[in-house]
């Protein structure tokens, strides 16, 4: 005691040297006292965490944990309320393209362009029409095969429809009759056009009797063919001509001319007009109605009336055909029977065509086959 005693008197001393000379200096005695009680309070608290610290229950053991932020987009504060602005519709989401891409761009404050005039384009495969430009128009369909079916047609000018036959080659077995002597021949009537122009050719040749071809060429427009040439030649060939700038029809025989009737034909196109009426059109010549056209042969011109009969199943040398029959009368002496039938199954082209002399003779062609030309 004496020795802490002496140890806290000399630190005392030692402070004392360093303490301003103004400030009044603490009794030892008192000195040693205060340093007495703050040692025993330090003793006291160390004896009381020692305690504590040695006590029973474990420490808690403070478990790991985590935590999960999900960070969420951003909400727009709402705006003040004010008048409600007008808001441009969005285009509707267009569907993904199955084959080329088309690209669509819109312009600002522009007015839009006036669509371009689509003009056909001729193919021999799937012709097209090129009509004048009028609110009807004749339609051309696609190439006539046996088991085609006519087009749906336009109604002309003339209020009538028509649906021209895609070109095509038809195949005939012939059997016919001169003089009381039976003969058998074959026939091909060949079809091409290309939705403007036409060519039309029919070939019979038979063995020992020779051949005769008649052509016919020409226009096609709103109201159907529209003959410019037809040719008949057996030795020697005799041509007619449609003059339209001078309205009549010239004969290489040297003849009489003839007028250029509106919807005039020759002696083949004259098959091809009627087929391009009934395919337009069938329910408008029923059975007993009447077909007025004005037909040119080789020498002269005159009408000829057909009258539609009823629906026929033939037996052709290419199979069975359901046919249209329509036959013309004679009007004069030595004028021809012409009875013609023709097939829905074939854009209404002949299948059949029987024509019949006064005298007896006769000629009588059979549909056998059709090919693409």
């Amino acid at each position: 005691m004496c020795l802490v005693k002496l140890v806290y008197t000399s630190a005392s001393s030692k402070i004392l040297d360093h303490v301003t000379p103004s400030v009044r200096p603490i009794a030892p005695k008192t000195l040693a006292l205060l340093v007495a009680g703050v040692l025993l309070a330090h003793g006291l608290l160390l004896q009381v965490s020692s305690r504590l610290g040695s006590s029973d229950q474990a420490p808690t053991q403070r478990a790991l944990t985590t935590r999960i932020i999900e960070i969420k987009p951003t909400q727009a504060k709402p705006a003040e309320a004010g008048p409600p602005q007008p808001t441009k519709p969005r285009p509707a989401a267009s569907p993904a393209p199955t084959g080329p891409s088309l690209i669509i761009s819109e312009a600002t404050e522009s007015k839009p362009e006036p669509e371009p005039e689509l003009k056909p384009i001729p193919n021999n495969d799937a012709p097209t029409l090129a009509a004048p430009p009028e609110p009807d128009r004749a339609e051309v369909s696609p190439v006539a095969q046996a088991d085609a079916t006519p087009a749906q047609p336009i109604p002309s000018v003339a209020t009538q429809a028509l649906s021209i036959a895609g070109s095509v080659r038809l195949k005939y077995d012939v059997t016919g009759e001169v003089k009381k002597r039976a003969y058998s021949a074959g026939a091909e009537l060949l079809w091409l056009h290309d939705g403007q122009t036409y060519d039309a050719r029919l070939e019979i040749s038979a063995f020992l009797l020779g051949s005769r071809v008649q052509t016919s060429s020409g226009r096609l427009t709103a109201q159907g063919l529209e003959p410019k040439r037809f040719s008949d030649k057996v030795r020697s060939e005799l041509a007619a001509h449609f003059q339209r700038d001078k309205g009549r029809i010239t004969f290489s025989a040297n003849t009489p001319d003839a007028p250029l009737l509106a919807g005039a034909q020759d002696r083949l196109s004259v098959f091809f007009q009627l087929a391009a009426l009934f395919a337009g059109e069938p329910l408008k010549f029923p059975p007993k109605s009447s077909i007025a056209l004005f037909t040119a042969g080789a020498r002269a011109a005159d009408s000829w009336l057909f009258q539609v009969e009823d629906l026929e199943k033939l037996e052709l040398p290419g199979g069975e055909q359901l046919a249209l029959k329509l036959i013309r009368q004679p009007r004069h002496q030595y004028d021809q029977t012409v009875e013609i039938w023709l097939a829905p199954n074939l854009a209404y082209l002949p299948v059949r065509i029987r024509l019949s002399q006064s005298n007896g003779d006769f000629v009588d062609q059979q549909w056998r086959a059709s090919e693409i030309p």
